[in-house]
C-alpha cells in the first residue's frame, strides 16, 4: 500500500526530501491527537499521512508551517528597542539600573562618573593607612605568628633524661 501511495505523492509533492518532511510532519500531528482525513484502516500514522497527502484532504501550506514551527529552536518578536534595554539590564541582573548596561547612553555617563568613585575609593585607602601607621599598625609592629608557635611547643620537652631515669 506504501509504495502506491508514495508513487501518489509525488504527483502533488514533486521532491522526494520534502514530501518525507512533509508526511512526517503530518504523522507527528496524527500521532499528536490531530484529526485524521481519511479512513485509518488499520495502517499506522506516516501511511495515513501519504495517504491524506495524496488524495489532498489536508493543505500542504498547513503541513509547510507546522513543519517550520516545529524546527524553529529561537521565535523571534519584534519590540520597541527602549524595552530590550530594560530587559537587557533585568537579564543581566542589574534590576532597573540601564546606567550599567555597556553600549547605552547610562554607561557612558556611569563610566565617566566612576573615575570620580575610584579616585574617592582610592582616597579612602590612602587615608586608612595613613591612620594605622600613626596608630603603630603597621606591618613592623605585629607580632609574627609563626615565631611564637616554635616556642611554645618545645618547651616543655627536651633532649636530656627525663626525671624518672628511663631514656
Amino acid at each position: 500500500m506504501a509504495r502506491v501511495t508514495v508513487e501518489d505523492c509525488i504527483v502533488k509533492i514533486p521532491n522526494r526530501f520534502e514530501l518525507v518532511l512533509l508526511s512526517a510532519q503530518r504523522a507527528r500531528d496524527v500521532a499528536g491527537g490531530a484529526p485524521l482525513t481519511v479512513d485509518r484502516d488499520n495502517d499506522k500514522n506516516p501511511v495515513v499521512a501519504l495517504r491524506e497527502i495524496a488524495d489532498e484532504t489536508i493543505a500542504i501550506k498547513t503541513l509547510e508551517e507546522n513543519l517550520v514551527k516545529g524546527l524553529q529552536k529561537h521565535v523571534e518578536i519584534d519590540e520597541p528597542v527602549e524595552d530590550q534595554e530594560i530587559e537587557l539590564g533585568t537579564q543581566l541582573g542589574l534590576g532597573s539600573d540601564i546606567a550599567q548596561v555597556p553600549g547605552t547612553e547610562g554607561a557612558a555617563l556611569a563610566e565617566a562618573q566612576g573615575d570620580e568613585a575610584v579616585d574617592e575609593d582610592l582616597e579612602k585607602d590612602v587615608l586608612e593607612a595613613a591612620e594605622d601607621e600613626a596608630v603603630g599598625l603597621n606591618d613592623e609592629a605585629l607580632p609574627d605568628i609563626a615565631e611564637g608557635e616554635g616556642e611554645g611547643e618545645g618547651a616543655g620537652e627536651s633532649d636530656s633524661p627525663a626525671e624518672d631515669g628511663q631514656p
